[in-house]
């Protein structure tokens, strides 16, 4: 497989600086009309979006997500902290303020399937803003309620992501992925028979 979807997904990675130059606000909505076509359980479409760059809203997002990952790390042990510490992770998120743009993914907690469907609308964002140039990660706070509170979203919406948008800063090397020979198996468990690699 050379297709183009492949090339995205495999140049693709996770950015935590950015550029404080200003996004495209048309790469932003094609990437939200690649969501918008995602599967969903019935057909619910559980996700709702709200464009962030107002810069004292942004502040505001910041130091709620960041009260939650104080109380997080706080918490933390063993291996999951030793990996945090590791890759260099912390409880500041200046991401949240230095992007220029964020994209907040409320989930309708009623719809069926209402998690899995929020996430495969969000994987075609991802691409869809490779293909555009932009970056992201999909940022996930320790403590939800804090920066929805900021939202004044219904009470029927979860927080599932916050994504901050721009031209990545990052010179951080994309993490290695397992191969295919590692994660796929043929009929049952135990068949390691390999499949033809791309």
């Amino acid at each position: 497989m050379t297709g183009s979807i492949l090339k995205l997904a495999t140049s693709r990675k996770t950015a935590r600086k950015f550029s404080s130059a200003p996004v495209p606000m048309e790469a932003v909505i094609g990437a939200l009309e690649a969501a918008r076509q995602a599967p969903s359980g019935a057909n619910r479409q559980p996700w709702r979006f709200i464009l962030v760059d107002d810069p004292e809203l942004k502040g505001r997002i910041r130091r709620a997500s960041e009260r939650g990952e104080r109380e997080m790390y706080e918490k933390v042990t063993g291996e999951f902290r030793e990996w945090l510490l590791g890759h260099g992770l912390s409880q500041r998120k200046p991401f949240l303020e230095e992007a220029p743009l964020l994209v907040v993914v409320l989930m309708d907690r009623s719809a069926p399937y209402a998690k899995e469907s929020v996430w495969v609308a969000i994987g075609f964002i991802l691409l869809a803003l490779e293909e555009s140039g932009l970056s992201t990660l999909p940022y996930t706070p320790s403590n939800t309620r804090y920066p929805l509170d900021e939202l004044d979203a219904p009470p029927e919406y979860a927080l599932e992501a916050i994504l901050p948008i721009g031209y990545s800063e990052d010179k951080k090397q994309k993490e290695t992925k397992l191969s295919l020979d590692e994660i796929v198996r043929r009929n049952k468990w135990g068949d390691r028979r390999v499949y033809p690699h791309p």
